[in-house]
């Protein structure tokens, strides 16, 4: 996926007012099956996998030993057509790049612990294509069916387009109504050009997402680089610490539900630039507190937004702060996110 097809600009504005489509095929997938997979599925992940039922999804993390963040994910119970006679069956997204590592860290869990399952990097096997704005309604029930509006957020079902066998799921990273498929490899093609619309770049995406406020893996967290647990990320309702059996991290975590930092948006209140990743966030007599970690000019808000990480003590919305762009601490509030436009 390029940085943009024709201007970011043009792409955001498709997909907040009429509709825009995404090749995200550089997404991973994992598919685990059998006797024990929702065990394994339990285990690995935050949230409760045994309140899933065919043809449900949910957002969740993964964490280590610690509590820190390796990722985050959707998981999808898979539709009764494609679960196996014996056992159960998931699927769940890595993101870009960490398949491999995934399904690594999936196959030592499982030896491991001794669990009846297989675990299949099918990343190579599967396009994806993500459909996003409040015209996508009507733009996929033309290409897969009537069927498709009435189809609930995070519920995912088969469905043919472009003469493909496809899973079609109601969800997005835009904050916007929209649908994400997986059709096979060899099927890309048609089925992308089976969607008549704007097409969106790596740029689009990001200062989507960014106005909604949603986490990028390795770049708002980093297990390496920029360790976080849940909590601090702002994805604490992805924990269920009530689940059985508990998964890796959890004892940890239960220890650390009032974090010293909190992920938090940015506004700047005067011009002169946009936060961007790695700029310095500091209080209003120049200490600095916290760093962004992402950061736009909003094509939606028309004011440079940001996110990033502060202590608990200043994380409440409209606290004054300044972000130092290009040497210059430049006037900002701490803001709720998704950013609202000014009244």
């Amino acid at each position: 996926m390029p940085v943009e097809f024709d201007s970011i600009r043009a792409e955001h504005v498709a997909v907040r007012e009429s509709v825009g489509k995404f090749d995200v095929s550089h997404m991973g997938e994992i598919t685990v099956s059998g006797p024990d997979a929702p065990e394994l599925v339990q285990r690995l992940t935050t949230n409760d996998v045994t309140e899933l039922s065919p043809g449900e999804a949910h957002y969740s993390a993964l964490v280590d030993e610690e509590g820190v963040l390796q990722d985050d994910t959707v998981v999808y119970d898979l539709p009764e057509s494609r679960q196996p006679t014996e056992g159960h069956a998931y699927l769940f997204v890595p993101n870009a790049g960490h398949d491999a590592e995934s399904h690594e860290r999936w196959t030592d869990f499982r030896d491991e612990w001794g669990l009846d399952c297989t675990v299949e990097n099918n990343t190579e096997r599967y396009a994806m294509f993500a459909v996003q704005g409040p015209g996508s309604e009507d733009l996929v029930a033309d290409a897969a069916g009537e069927a498709l509006r009435e189809l609930g957020f995070f519920h995912v079902v088969p469905a043919e387009v472009a003469g493909a066998d496809c899973l079609v799921s109601r969800s997005g990273y835009t904050g916007e109504d929209g649908f994400e498929l997986l059709c096979p490899w060899d099927a890309a093609e048609p089925v992308w050009e089976a969607f008549d619309c704007q097409p969106c770049g790596l740029g689009a995406r990001d200062t989507l997402r960014i106005e909604q406020g949603f986490l990028l893996s390795g770049q708002d967290f980093d297990p390496e680089d920029n360790p976080r647990t849940p909590y601090e990320a702002g994805i604490g309702w992805v924990v269920d610490l009530d689940g059985e059996p508990a998964f890796l991290g959890s004892e940890a975590l239960g220890e650390a539900t009032e974090p010293d930092d909190r992920f938090v948006g940015l506004e700047l209140t005067e011009r002169g630039g946009a936060p961007r990743h790695g700029y310095d966030i500091t209080d209003t007599d120049g200490l600095v507190i916290g760093e962004v970690t992402s950061g736009t000019m909003s094509p939606s808000l028309g004011r440079a937004v940001g996110l990033g990480y502060v202590p608990a003590e200043y994380a409440d919305p409209g606290t004054a702060v300044r972000v130092v762009v290009r040497g210059q601490q430049k006037s900002a509030r701490i803001a709720a996110t998704p950013f609202e436009p000014e009244p």
